[in-house]
């Protein structure tokens, strides 16, 4: 009986050890997998703080929470089992899912950009006098581009740990969800807050030189939430037109991203020291520019069938 209870206890240590050494291989092909997809978590960070811009102070943190909120459920109800099923079963759809979200991050983008040019935005009250309806669809559109950038995050991530066990390939996309998420919102929250942060740190009555630093955070935020909304605009043609150049070079077409890539090379071999940021510079510009194109041809698109029902619409009245 004794000699059964230790062989059981050793069985069971045996266990526990294999047990946390799949923990330990989970989590360090999530954190490979997470820094694979940290281009697209800085794109995400950029883009989000737009979706508050306008708000109360009150709202602001609010509104972020409920975007992380429909961020965590995209990524683990829709494009986690979306992904591990295409994966295992039709691994050649991914690619092209995934060109029809960049597209629509190129369209985003490019409409944002033409209605700065034609002075065609909208002139209206500021969000936070325009109330709950306001709030909601600035939130549904935030999650909306969130779930593109979401899923190219999730693709990364799935192609990092492909040849893992579908089992473990779950667990290890589940805790890049959750930690992306949380990164990316909670850097997000501490951006849209500094300043707060800073008024109290200039109403705090401490030494003149915190009650500086607080009056300059306070000035600095606005033109630093301002030149986010724009950065998160160029990162939606950034991050949509590399998506397709990538998708159209693995589904055959190889010149438009050979083009961008022999570009980064020679600035990389002619550059020196700096060749690596300067490549990735021309790599990111060539992106841009491919998603400008894209997205310029889809407003137009969007605009002439615009302008065709508003013809229709009124031949029939």
């Amino acid at each position: 009986m004794a000699g059964g209870l230790v062989a059981l206890l050793d069985d069971i240590a045996v266990l526990a050890k294999m047990a946390a050494a799949s923990l330990d291989d989970v989590g360090a092909a999530a954190g490979r997998a997470s820094a694979k997809a940290a281009g697209v978590v800085v794109d995400d960070t950029a883009v989000t703080p737009r979706y508050v811009h306008g708000f109360t102070a009150d709202r602001e943190l609010p509104i972020i929470r409920r975007i992380a909120v429909g961020s965590l459920r995209n990524k683990i109800l829709v494009i986690l089992p979306i992904a591990l099923i295409l994966s295992q079963w039709l691994p050649w759809l991914l690619t092209p899912i995934l060109m029809v979200g960049g597209t629509y991050l190129c369209y985003e983008g490019a409409e944002k950009i033409w209605e700065k040019l034609a002075h065609h935005e909208e002139h209206h009250e500021p969000a936070a006098a325009e109330g709950a309806e306001q709030e909601k669809t600035m939130v549904a559109g935030a999650i909306r581009t969130d779930f593109i950038l979401s899923a190219e995050i999730m693709v990364i991530a799935l192609n990092e740990v492909a040849d893992e066990p579908f089992v473990s390939r779950a667990i290890i996309l589940l805790v890049v969800a959750v930690l992306i998420t949380a990164l990316v919102y909670g850097v997000v929250a501490l951006i849209v807050k500094m300043d707060d942060i800073g008024l109290h740190l200039a109403e705090s009555g401490r030494s003149g030189a915190v009650q500086g630093l607080g009056r300059g955070l306070v000035t600095a935020m606005p033109r630093l939430l301002a030149v986010l909304s724009t950065v998160g605009i160029v990162a939606m043609l950034w991050v949509g037109g590399h998506i397709l150049l990538v998708g159209a070079d693995e589904l055959g077409w190889h010149g438009p991203y050979g083009v961008v890539h022999h570009l980064e090379e020679a600035v990389h071999d002619a550059t020196g020291a700096l060749g690596g940021v300067l490549g990735w510079l021309t790599n990111t510009l060539g992106s841009a520019v491919a998603g400008g194109i894209v997205g310029a041809v889809v407003v137009a698109v969007v605009l002439l069938v615009q302008r065709v029902r508003r013809g229709e619409g009124a031949a029939a009245h």
